[in-house]
């Protein structure tokens, strides 16, 4: 298709320029290796253009919701240009929550297709049996079949308009309710370019997508990574001995971690028998990681390691903790403590830490405040959720709920969560979620879930249950009756059921932090979020 005649001189921001670009200047270098297939930017783009056309002859309209329940493959990258080039909404499920939390989420979205790989057809097909009408397709079985219908589509990139929304993810907030952010194609693309502008990424260097690219728009690697061709390596599932074997026969250069993948990484004796030197930079985020991991990975790796912040709903990468020209570091200890906070805004994100009236608190360390995020990066609301969207927004800035000390050089410290958010192993766990499922048993009379530290997961939770009286309960029950209500990762690690009720404040509102600060006595409480 030759592209129209723009009657403006401004081309709309949308990630399909990321892959355009990408096939246009790197089109016969490998843009994509998942497992034993490999693909050209040209072939990538050319992928995409088929499922585009396919979707659209599936009766796919702008607008319209499809769903992936997959880990990283190929596919999934694909359906992340597909369905925007047809004019729908990406929407990549978490395959680790159950079927009931995936059904709440899809009757919320009603997506049109789910594409899904074949370890979770019986999901796929409970799905279907939740929402009359949608179709589901067979990642393994199916999908070359599927987009081999499709005539490849080159899209007029003045056709589209920045604004309307591309991505689609559900995340569970302080309120327990999964809430769709909306990611437009506009702030999309403008994250991808804070991204490349503000953390170094490399057009010869090769990404590794350890993330899920299911979680948080990728991190933002599968914009940043194609718009500047880098060699992009899908990572199915997480191993240690894998990801090793990947970084050395692929010479990957850039990765993005959860301290739960660098402890593991860490703990693999076999790591000496690979040769890592390829590996540049490694960013980690997802929850608190401390200055002696900083060190080790450092000492492991032989390169950068840096920390960041964000949420979904920043796209999520708002801050890093990169070096930034006006610091200078004292010793190695400096280095390691500066580069394992959340750190200092990226391109295109202002963030601030201020009261309750909105005003910036003191940058001396020390006075506490809430984070709030503007600019580019943030979502454009929630899914069909005005009200929810206008609860956490104040004159254009963004409620994130955590709170945080600062420095002069902007550097945010996250001390705390306003939010009963517990992030376990990278993932989100709303306590409100599991205590309502808690609930739902007849002996508990009230419950409380609260974080503890944990080495392997970085925070876990613990559940305070007290039972009815006359009700006996044994964790192990609890336990059993939670299992196909709650993720696995959800469910509590430890049951403390109890007859006594739970301390309360003057308005009868449970005091968790009385519940929850015997288990963080002498443990480093900064969490990045």
């Amino acid at each position: 298709m030759e592209p129209s005649t723009p009657h403006t001189m401004n081309v709309p921001l949308t990630t399909i320029r990321c892959l355009q670009r990408a096939a246009d200047l790197f089109g016969p270098k490998t843009g994509v290796v998942c497992g034993q297939k490999r693909f050209t930017y040209t072939e990538t783009a050319f992928r995409c253009g088929r499922l585009a056309s396919s979707l659209i002859r599936q009766g796919v309209v702008g607008g319209d919701r499809v769903a992936y329940l997959s880990y990283n493959t190929h596919q999934l990258l694909e359906g992340y240009y597909g369905a925007p080039i047809a004019r729908a909404i990406v929407m990549p499920l978490n395959v680790r929550l159950t079927q009931m939390e995936l059904a709440d989420i899809v009757r919320h979205a009603a997506p049109k297709l789910l594409f899904f790989e074949a370890e979770f057809a019986a999901t796929a097909e409970h799905l279907r049996s939740k929402l009359p009408g949608l179709r589901i397709v067979n990642l393994d079985a199916d999908y070359e079949a599927f987009i081999a219908d499709g005539d490849p589509i080159c899209p007029d990139v003045y056709s589209y308009d920045e604004n309307t929304i591309a991505e689609l993810f559900y995340t569970s907030g302080s309120t327990g309710t999964p809430k769709g952010v909306m990611l437009s194609h506009r702030t999309l693309y403008l994250h991808a370019l804070g991204c490349i502008g503000s953390l170094d990424l490399d057009a010869a260097g090769v990404e590794l997508h350890t993330i899920p690219l299911f979680h948080a728009n990728g991190w933002g690697r599968p914009q940043s990574s194609t718009m500047i061709g880098m060699k992009q390596v899908m990572v199915r599932r997480f191993d240690p001995a894998g990801v090793c074997r990947l970084i050395q026969d692929e010479g990957a250069t850039s990765m993005s971690i959860v301290p739960t993948m660098a402890n593991a990484l860490l703990a693999f004796e076999g790591r000496g028998a690979f040769d890592l030197s390829s590996m540049a930079r490694i960013f980690i985020g997802g929850a608190a990681a401390s200055p002696a991991m900083i060190e080790k990975l450092e000492g492991a790796f032989h390169c950068d390691v840096v920390a960041g912040y964000g949420l979904t709903e920043t796209s999520p990468v708002a801050t890093s903790s990169r070096r930034k020209s006006t610091v200078v570091y004292a010793n190695d200890e400096d280095r390691w403590n500066h580069h394992s906070v959340a750190g200092w805004p990226i391109i295109g994100s202002e963030v601030r830490v201020v009261n309750a009236e909105m005003k910036g608190v003191l940058r001396d360390l020390s006075a506490v405040g809430e984070v709030v995020i503007r600019g580019d990066v943030v979502m454009d609301g929630y899914y069909l959720e005005p009200e929810a969207t206008s609860a956490v927004m104040t004159d254009g800035w963004l409620h994130t709920g955590d709170m945080a000390v600062w420095d002069a050089e902007n550097y945010i410290h996250i001390v705390d969560r306003k939010k009963d958010i517990i992030i376990s192993g990278g993932e989100n766990i709303s306590s409100i979620e599991v205590e309502k499922a808690i609930a739902l048993h007849p002996a508990v009379s009230e419950t409380a879930v609260v974080s503890a530290p944990n080495e392997r997961w970085g925070e876990i939770p613990v559940a305070f249950v007290v039972t009815k009286p006359g009700a006996e309960l044994a964790d192990t029950e609890l336990r059993e009756f939670l299992t196909p209500r709650l993720a696995k990762f959800k469910v509590p690690h430890r049951f403390i059921i109890r007859s006594e009720p739970l301390p309360k404040g003057g308005t009868g509102k449970i005091l968790k932090r009385e519940l929850r600060e015997p288990f963080w006595q002498g443990h480093n409480t900064r969490v990045q979020g």
